[in-house]
C-alpha cells in the first residue's frame, strides 16, 4: 500500500494521464458555462426591474411575477394572469429561430402556484399562450420562460387557431414594419357564472384583449382588440378598439402614464392589415 502510494506521488502512470484528462474536461465545462452566463447576463433586467422594458399595468391582486423577458399579474381566483407584459421588437423577430419547446411547466415563481397542465386535460379548451411562442422564439430561455403555465388561459380551440393566431401574426407584421412594439394581452372575464376547468378552477374567459403600443415613431400610436373567445369569421379589425375601451372592460389601467389621448382614440389606417391572412383563417384555420 506504502509502494502504491510513492508511484501516485511521481505521477506519469495512466492514473495520472486520465486525472489530467477529467480536469481539463471540467475546466473547458466551465469555461463554456462562464460564456453563456455572460451572454445570457447581457439581457438580463436590472435586479428588482420588470422584465420587460414597457411602463406595466396595474395589478388587482398584487402577485407581479417577472420572468427574463416578460411580466404578468396572476390572480389566484381565476388561476391565470389578468395581464401579460413585454417589448416585442424586429431584432427579436429576425434572430435565428429556436425550436418550439412543446412542453408546459407550472411556474415556480407564482407564490400561489400557478395552474397545472392537467387542469386543462379533457376540457375541450386549449392551453392558450398569452405571449405568443412564436414572439419568443429567438432565444432558448425565452421560448422556455413561454410554456410557464402561469402564460397560459383556456381558449376555445377556433379561437386560438383562428382569428386569435391572425393577431398574433399581425402583431409580429406591425412590430417589423415599426420596428418596436409594447404589448400587453389578457382574458377577459364575463362573472360570478363563468365556466371553471381542471381542479384548481381555472375560469374560461369569455373574450381576450390585446394591447399594442409603437413608441419609437415620431408621433407614438395605439391600439386595442378585444375578441370572443370563440369561432370568429368577422375581419379581425371589427375588434379594434381604443385602448381606453380595453381599461373600461377590464377594470386595469393599462401602461400607466401613458398620454390620455393616446388611449382615447385609433386610426385604423396606421395599422394596416394583410387580407390574405384574414381570407386564410376563414377558408383554412377556422375549420382545422
Amino acid at each position: 500500500m506504502a509502494e502504491f502510494r510513492r508511484n501516485h506521488k511521481r505521477g506519469g502512470g495512466p492514473m495520472s494521464y486520465l486525472r489530467l484528462m477529467l480536469l481539463a474536461g471540467v475546466v473547458l465545462a466551465l469555461v463554456m458555462i462562464g460564456a453563456r452566463w455572460m451572454r445570457l447576463s447581457d439581457t438580463l433586467p436590472p435586479a428588482g426591474q420588470p422584465a420587460a422594458d414597457i411602463m406595466l399595468a396595474s395589478s388587482t391582486s398584487g402577485n407581479l411575477v417577472h420572468h427574463t423577458y416578460f411580466s404578468l399579474s396572476y390572480v389566484e381566483a381565476h388561476e391565470q394572469p389578468e395581464w401579460v407584459a413585454y417589448t416585442l421588437t424586429r431584432e427579436m423577430l429576425n434572430a435565428p429561430r429556436v425550436p418550439r419547446t412543446d412542453w408546459f411547466y407550472d411556474d415556480p415563481a407564482v407564490d400561489t402556484e400557478s395552474a397545472t397542465y392537467k387542469d386543462y386535460s379533457g376540457s375541450g379548451y386549449t392551453r392558450g399562450h398569452l405571449v405568443p411562442a412564436a414572439d419568443m422564439a429567438f432565444d432558448t430561455l425565452a421560448m422556455r420562460e413561454s410554456f410557464f403555465m402561469s402564460n397560459v388561459s383556456p381558449q376555445d380551440r377556433a379561437f386560438n387557431q383562428g382569428v386569435w393566431r391572425e393577431l398574433e401574426e399581425q402583431t409580429r407584421d406591425w412590430a417589423r414594419r415599426f420596428g418596436r412594439l409594447h404589448v400587453i394581452t389578457g382574458p377577459v372575464f364575463t362573472g360570478e357564472q363563468a365556466e371553471q376547468i381542471g381542479r384548481n378552477g381555472v375560469t374560461v374567459p369569455g373574450a381576450f384583449y390585446k394591447v399594442l403600443v409603437a413608441p419609437n415613431l415620431p408621433e407614438p400610436r395605439g391600439i386595442g382588440f378585444m375578441i370572443p373567445n370563440a369561432l370568429s369569421e368577422a375581419p379581425l379589425m371589427t375588434y379594434a378598439v381604443a385602448i381606453d375601451a380595453v381599461e373600461a372592460r377590464t377594470g386595469l389601467d393599462l401602461f400607466v402614464g401613458m398620454d390620455e389621448e393616446l388611449e382615447a382614440a385609433i386610426n385604423l389606417a396606421d395599422w394596416d392589415v394583410d387580407q390574405r391572412r384574414y381570407q386564410r383563417r376563414i377558408e383554412e384555420w377556422n375549420r382545422q
